[in-house]
């Protein structure tokens, strides 16, 4: 079992800095996101068999998160060269430890209920992979035309069951009347969620990624460092699963979520009668659809509607809930001293 959780988090900011990730924050419940993660997992697999992906300087922030792990649980990547060159570094590690070892991939922001359906699909899926040898992808069916969301188009069944199947096509983000006609053919949400045998998957990053397949001798010689400095930063979907045709897809029989800006509070903490979200000392009077997060002194807002307010370490957001998947574009915006962590 391997959990993504790199990455900056950078749509929630000012909560969320390069010194403190999302992944480390209590956003989604009293528990930080990472936390979640790896207590939703443990009851399917032991501790001494959970890694944690993540860069160097982040490696202190996750132990103090996950006190259930230590660091031996720690992959720490020399460098940020998105999922295709980590994934390809966890395989062949776990290949190392078991050459018939299952991986599963999980990202560190995922809010996921209920727990013991997601266990169970992803017991399914290892099934599956391995049955049909095969890179399974778990796709959740959408609840609403979300244009934020990359999206997968279901295939032929595999087996008789009818739950797995083929993946016709990754399909990238809609616009929202795509995304509406998406949900009225049957198309899933492209999770991320990941699950294959190790083994295969070296062997189609082999065949179908020579980005990658060129530099896989520098992990066989233990040259770790060397492949991350030579390795282009990648997707997965991207590199590997968008070029060969033997993925499949697994339908979710849970609830997903990917806590991926402020908007997303609202869908994974409770809110007022109004629709407010108040987290911290914060009140709103006369007000509704709002996100305020205090971590200093109160946060007021009178007579707004649909805004996020966030205050923390000398430092005050406010923005449209609108316009919350853009603060990376903001942030270019800013002094680079802002935008790094002040604590």
């Amino acid at each position: 079992m391997v959990v993504l959780a790199g990455g900056v988090g950078s749509r929630f900011w000012p909560v969320s800095t390069p010194a403190r990730p999302k992944q480390v924050l209590p956003l989604a419940g009293s528990e930080p996101l990472v936390r979640q993660t790896v207590a939703r997992v443990l009851p399917l697999v032991p501790r001494d068999r959970i890694r944690v992906l993540t860069g160097a300087a982040l490696g202190g922030a996750i132990l103090e998160a996950t006190p259930e792990l230590g660091p031996a649980n720690l992959w720490l990547e020399p460098r940020a060269r998105g999922t295709a060159p980590v994934l390809a570094w966890a395989a062949h590690s776990l290949m190392r430890l078991d050459p018939a070892a299952v991986m599963i991939s999980l990202h560190a922001d995922h809010v996921i209920a209920p727990e013991g359906a997601f266990r169970e699909t992803l017991r399914a899926a290892a099934a599956a992979s391995v049955a049909h040898w095969r890179l399974f992808t778990i796709g959740a069916p959408p609840s609403r035309p979300e244009t934020g969301y990359g999206y997968i188009r279901p295939g032929e069944p595999l087996g008789t069951d009818g739950r797995a199947r083929q993946v016709a096509e990754f399909v990238e983000k809609p616009d929202r009347a795509t995304a509406e006609r998406y949900i009225v053919e049957g198309y899933l949400w492209n999770t991320g969620l990941f699950i294959w045998p190790a083994a295969l998957m070296l062997e189609q990053l082999r065949q179908y990624t020579p980005e990658l397949a060129s530099l896989l001798p520098l992990l066989d010689e233990g040259d770790v460092a060397g492949f991350f400095e030579r390795a282009p930063s990648l997707t997965i979907d991207v590199g590997l699963l968008e070029r060969t045709d033997r993925v499949g897809v697994l339908e979710a029989d849970f609830d997903w979520d990917d806590v991926g800006a402020w908007d997303a509070v609202a869908r994974t903490r409770s809110a007022d009668a109004a629709g407010n979200v108040l987290v911290g000392d914060s009140y709103a009077v006369d007000s509704a659809g709002c996100i305020l997060w205090s971590e200093e002194g109160a946060t007021v807002v009178f007579g707004m509607s649909d805004v996020v307010v966030v205050r923390t370490n000398g430092t005050t957001l406010v923005a449209p809930r609108a316009r919350s998947p853009e603060l990376k574009a903001l942030l270019a915006q800013l002094p680079p001293a802002l935008v790094q962590d002040q604590s």
